[in-house]
């Protein structure tokens, strides 16, 4: 162990000897990309959604208006029903988390119903990310909730519902605390 930490030793050395005997560098001057963003803008990309439901916007929508955005906008890649397509499947998960090739749909997997909107605001169309408006990602996630049979088939979402579902697997990851 003794070689070990002499071997440290003399790297440590050789490192700041080395560091004195070098002059310092030109200072370089970083590129001048883009352009700054306005402090508008910029808000509007402040979109943090928690668990608890804060950062949740106003609207509402209903599964029904749900299932048509779906079949606008998502069937394309996750299939008709959710149920997978040239992307990940959304619903119908048959085999359980502990299984080697578990299905990690909504229903299954995902802890909480707002992480459902957060996602989908941001990300989703694929071909035009966070163009949908407040309503149709209440839509969207209340038609997924209910196509992963987790809320009824007249139910409408907004902060405080979609707040409220209790995912089936919200107790199955380990939280970590900030300290």
């Amino acid at each position: 162990m003794d070689w070990f930490r002499i071997l440290i030793s003399a790297a440590a050395a050789t490192t700041l000897l080395t560091g004195c005997a070098t002059p310092l560098a030109p200072r370089v001057e970083a590129p001048k990309l883009g352009v700054p963003v306005a402090a508008d803008a910029l808000a509007a990309q402040t979109l943090n959604v928690f668990p608890d439901g804060r950062g949740l916007p106003p609207g509402q929508g209903s599964v029904k208006e749900g299932a048509q955005l779906f079949v606008r906008h998502c069937a394309g890649c996750h299939g008709r029903d959710g149920r997978g397509g040239t992307a990940e499947e959304l619903t119908g998960a048959s085999r359980p988390l502990d299984h080697p090739a578990a299905d990690k749909t909504i229903g299954s997997y995902w802890p909480f119903a707002t992480t459902l909107f957060d996602f989908i605001r941001r990300a989703k169309p694929m071909t035009a990310p966070g163009t949908l408006n407040a309503d149709e990602v209440y839509a969207l996630s209340a038609w997924l909730l209910h196509a992963n049979g987790l809320i009824a088939a007249d139910a409408v979402m907004d902060a405080a519902r979609l707040a409220a579902v209790r995912m089936p697997n919200r107790d199955g990851f380990i939280r970590v605390e900030a300290p």
